[in-house]
């Protein structure tokens, strides 16, 4: 990063003062950092800023403890992006209050792929913390890269169970500084986050995670996602807040339902009954996409039937492409024949299978025999 670049984005950024809205509505007005630090006093004035905050940015104050913050960063490995870089999330930044600047550790790549968020309870159930995971693991081994925000219980689920998956992706947006971490019991996480993922927040190195900023974060996760799926909360919890700010910014909104009898199923029960979408599996999250997305995560689908088959075949794990290779469209092959065929053990072969039945490309039939499915 070069000083020039960045000094402007974390002065305004520094401002005592000025919110992520309203630092927007004066880049919008002035075009630049360095255009709204030139502004005279009148001029920011008219932009209906408080008087103390207009002579802050008059005064140029907030370049000092922006130099200091530059340096910090830099000595931290953190990395800046501003929102009028290739990068920056393009959902998060059509939403009404987008963060002017983020901070980041990790593969900024990931920052531009399509994103589904998964969110929880705090203290989730054994149920809640399985379907976190199988959800995060499924979404993310077809293409999706998966949001939370790094809290413990669903969020820490979700995000395992991204990076379960071969070429699972996670995006971790956190309430506070980027080199805080948070809970402490997710050191670890964080770093396989930051080896294999992306670290993201917009409050300065070493901003406690105070109350005040969970909610601030959640636009977040939900404004850089195609849709926000609730897995378990309470009454009045942080996820439904996150499915809020889904619906306000005209994002899908999924939940999987869950025992009435319990606090933690009240959030997506209730999100179902006002029409939340009801998930029980990743086919019911990405049947409620776009096709256009659906047909760029999904190529197979928009191709011939031919073309189709040899795109799911190239795209099958190596033991799931040995047994897709045994079978045919017509005749069905009993799971001895392919277990003796293939040369696999038991335990592979039916797991392979499961995750091909899943996948559309065998079906089951009755006697446990199998056949390719027409595509």
């Amino acid at each position: 990063m070069s000083e020039n670049s960045y000094l402007g984005w974390l002065a305004l950024a520094l401002t005592p003062g000025i919110a992520a809205r309203q630092a927007g509505k004066l880049l919008a007005h002035f075009g630049s950092p360095e255009e709204i630090f030139r502004a005279s006093l009148t001029e920011l004035e008219a932009c209906r800023l408080p008087a103390a905050v207009a002579r802050a940015i008059h005064s140029r104050e907030p370049f000092s403890a922006a130099e200091k913050e530059l340096a910090a960063v830099e000595k931290a490995a953190v990395a800046l992006l501003h929102w009028n870089e290739p990068h920056y999330p393009r959902l998060l930044r059509e939403t009404y209050d987008p963060p002017p600047l983020l901070y980041l550790r990790g593969n900024r790549e990931l920052l531009t792929r399509y994103a589904i968020a998964i969110v929880g309870s705090r203290k989730p159930s054994p149920y809640g913390t399985q379907m976190a995971a199988r959800l995060a693991r499924d979404l993310s081994e077809r293409g999706l890269c998966i949001a939370s925000g790094l809290a413990r219980g669903i969020d820490s689920c979700a995000h395992k169970g991204a990076l379960d998956a071969p070429r699972g992706a996670t995006v971790a947006v956190l309430g506070c500084g980027i080199d805080v971490v948070y809970p402490k019991e997710n050191r670890k996480l964080y770093k396989e986050i930051e080896d294999r993922g992306v670290l993201v927040s917009e409050f300065p190195l070493g901003a406690f995670p105070a109350p005040q900023n969970f909610p601030i974060r959640n636009r977040i996760i939900a404004g850089m996602s195609l849709g926000v799926v609730v897995v378990e909360g309470a009454q009045y919890s942080g996820s439904l807040i996150t499915a809020r700010l889904a619906m306000e910014t005209g994002r899908e909104v999924y939940a999987v339902p869950g025992n009435v009898t319990q606090p933690a199923s009240f959030g997506p029960n209730q999100l179902i009954k006002q029409g939340a979408k009801l998930v029980t599996g990743w086919e019911d999250v990405v049947e409620e996409l776009p096709t256009e997305i659906r047909a760029e995560l999904f190529p197979v689908a928009s191709a011939s039937a031919e073309e189709r088959a040899t795109l799911l075949e190239e795209s099958l794990p190596p033991v799931e492409k040995t047994l897709y290779a045994l079978l045919n469209t017509d005749t069905p092959v009993h799971v001895d024949e392919l277990l003796e065929s293939s040369g696999l053990t038991s335990s592979e072969v039916l797991s392979a299978l499961f995750e091909m039945e899943l996948k559309g490309a065998v079906r089951q039939l009755p006697g446990k025999q199998f056949v390719k499915a027409l595509l």
